[in-house]
């Protein structure tokens, strides 16, 4: 019996009928894709080629057979058998059932709801919803890792060029924290959510004194899974954002930063990764403040001579045209009252 490396999960290997090793045996209840995104860092490069392709078509996916599947990702059928077997299946038809029942749990999940909070009011939903994610806040901050948290920092602070990536659901994410790295720090590249080869040519210049930073919660994203490999196989220092140990998003990470995520809905809940993010920016600005008060000085002088604010913050008694205001700055401002 074998250690699979991407999980504590026992694995046997047997010898099928035809006497071909390496198939694997898998807890009955796991599901396809997590089978998938386990074994992922093993497969070979046409088997990931079946994998990328599932993930992210798996509405059609799921009514193809094995031979129109291997004619759309340029493989053999029997390579497509092999992988679903390499899965621990028996054969493509059981793994086609998998998946079949994946799809209609991803979307029966209005009616999960509808089950649950069927009969609850409006107050008590909102409830329930901010009480779960106090429990998510509560959860983290027991069970994050302080030490890790602290080698994020020095990663961020000593990159030369820093990316995020971060797509469906997170892509809020990791606009929120490159908002702020923008101000805390230069050379940041929030790496857009195009096709895979597209996220590659955004980041085809990463190196070893690079950095990465990588968000992603259920259902995990290929995409941003391949962006952290590529930025690993170039020995850049690789940050990830995620919820569980298990995440296949630590599989070419140095420093994980756990945050639970637990849909009480059909809505991902990204409270408590959100809090993670918040500290990330505030533990950045206390190690360099002077950069950070510099930055930020410049900033809002810049908002001042461009009346970037001047209309939702500034009430002028007159309708007189805003544009003409010259800048006036602080100092000028203390010497008029003096």
């Amino acid at each position: 019996m074998l250690l699979h490396p991407c999980l504590s999960l026992p694995i046997r290997h047997s010898v099928s009928e035809k006497g071909q090793a390496g198939r694997m045996y898998f807890d009955g209840e796991i599901d396809v894709i997590t089978r998938i995104n386990e074994c992922y860092s093993g497969m070979s490069k046409g088997k990931k080629s079946i994998a990328n392709y599932i993930c992210e078509h798996y509405e059609q996916a799921v009514f193809m057979t094995a031979a129109e599947l291997g004619r759309i990702v340029g493989m053999s059928e029997s390579t497509v058998v092999r992988f679903a077997m390499s899965l621990g299946y028996e054969g493509y038809p059981q793994f086609q059932k998998a998946l079949s029942v994946w799809v209609s749990d991803k979307f029966g999940s209005v009616q999960k709801v509808g089950r649950k909070f069927g009969r609850s009011s409006e107050g008590e939903i909102l409830s329930a919803i901010l009480q779960s994610d106090m429990a998510n806040i509560e959860h983290t901050i027991n069970n994050i890792d302080v030490a890790a948290f602290k080698t994020a920092v020095d990663i961020i602070l000593k990159a030369k060029t820093l990316y995020i990536v971060g797509i469906r659901s997170c892509e809020p994410l990791a606009d929120f924290l490159h908002f702020y790295l923008n101000m805390i720090r230069g050379n940041n590249v929030l790496i857009k959510s195009t096709s895979v080869t597209e996220m590659f040519e955004q980041m085809i210049r990463i190196s070893d004194r690079d950095a990465i930073i990588g968000i992603s919660f259920p259902r995990y994203s290929m995409r941003t899974l391949k962006c952290m490999e590529f930025a690993n196989d170039r020995n850049a220092k690789v940050i990830t954002i995620t919820d569980s140990v298990h995440s296949p998003m630590n599989l070419y990470s140095s420093c994980n930063l756990l945050a639970k995520s637990e849909m009480a809905s059909i809505v991902d809940s990204l409270v408590a990764p959100l809090s993670v993010i918040n500290a990330l920016v505030v533990a950045l600005c206390m190690r360099n403040p002077s950069e950070v008060q510099a930055g930020l000085k410049i900033l809002e002088q810049t908002w001042n001579n461009y009346q970037v604010y001047l209309n939702d913050e500034i009430d002028f008694a007159s309708d007189a045209p805003m544009i003409g205001y010259p800048y006036k700055s602080a100092d000028s401002n203390q010497e008029k009252a003096q």
